[in-house]
């Protein structure tokens, strides 16, 4: 059988230079990887003049959006364009990071032929209830991400996206915000991680829940991050007992690892080890 490619999907703000670690020890594993960029992102992502030093806060409030009018269906659309391209040379393991699950979960209800495993990596999984709706969960209550809307630079309504300041200079703010996705980190690390990520972010997140029918047919791994601040691990078990329910007989394969959000992106080899060994069982 030919060995399966695995197609990873970042999370928001994020893109496919986050996954070059994961991808370096993947390789050094014997396994095919390719990363995504979704719509704007990438070097598909605008970054105005005044998000640059020194930044101009207003103007960089006021800076059109790349981002506006791109939303859940064109991710979808995207991925399952490339998955459709990778799916001729063999397998296809789809790998999803934060909310980057959304996306697996859209390519899932498309097209479930396409895919041999979906593996939600501490990724939004919505089988029971909307993203607005789980994000009001009392699961997730606890995130640190509620701390951390001082990073927001714009009005999103006004900009058509999201908009952060990742390039803040705020101490406080940003001691939160490691808090939130490096606890396990350095201080080098977690300002490396920041300069990888993008201002702009798609204010859509669809409303699609998990087709019990398509979706529900694939083979599935939820790797649980126990560190996680910022999707707390209440979360992230709603999401794999709701899922459960929705199609009891494909359950999920629950793997857990002792890592923040975006640990298991600066530091992948644990994480690399785990997607090696679901291909080889």
């Amino acid at each position: 059988m030919t060995d399966p490619t695995f197609v990873l999907v970042h999370g928001s703000a994020s893109n496919s230079f986050t996954w070059a670690p994961m991808q370096r020890e993947l390789a050094l594993r014997g396994h095919r990887s390719l990363a995504v960029d979704l719509p704007g992102h990438g070097f598909g992502a605008a970054f105005p003049v005044a998000y640059q030093a020194p930044q101009d806060l207003a103007a960089l409030a006021a800076a059109p959006s790349a981002m506006a009018g791109i939303g859940h269906a064109d991710n979808v659309a995207h991925v399952l364009d490339v998955v459709r391209r990778v799916r001729e040379h063999g397998p296809v393991v789809l790998v999803g990071h934060s909310r980057g699950g959304l996306t697996l979960t859209g390519v899932g209800n498309a097209a479930p032929e396409l895919v041999d495993r979906l593996v939600y990596i501490s990724a939004w999984c919505c089988a029971a209830d909307t993203p607005a709706g789980y994000q009001a969960s009392a699961e997730n209550a606890s995130s640190a991400l509620h701390h951390v809307a001082g990073l927001i630079a714009a009005n999103p309504t006004e900009l058509g996206a999201l908009r952060f300041n990742w390039r803040t200079a705020d101490p406080e703010l940003l001691a939160t915000l490691r808090e939130a996705v490096l606890a396990d980190g350095t201080d080098d690390e977690f300002h490396g991680f920041l300069n990888t990520l993008e201002p702009d972010e798609s204010l859509d997140t669809g409303n699609e829940l998990a087709d019990a029918a398509t979706w529900g047919r694939i083979p599935r791994t939820y790797v649980r991050l126990t560190a996680d601040r910022s999707i707390p691990i209440a979360l992230q078990d709603r999401f794999i007992a709701d899922a459960d329910v929705l199609t009891p007989d494909n359950r999920f394969d629950v793997r857990s690892l002792d890592v923040s959000h975006a640990g298991v992106l600066v530091r992948p080899g644990e994480t690399a080890a785990l997607l090696s060994a679901l291909v080889k069982e």
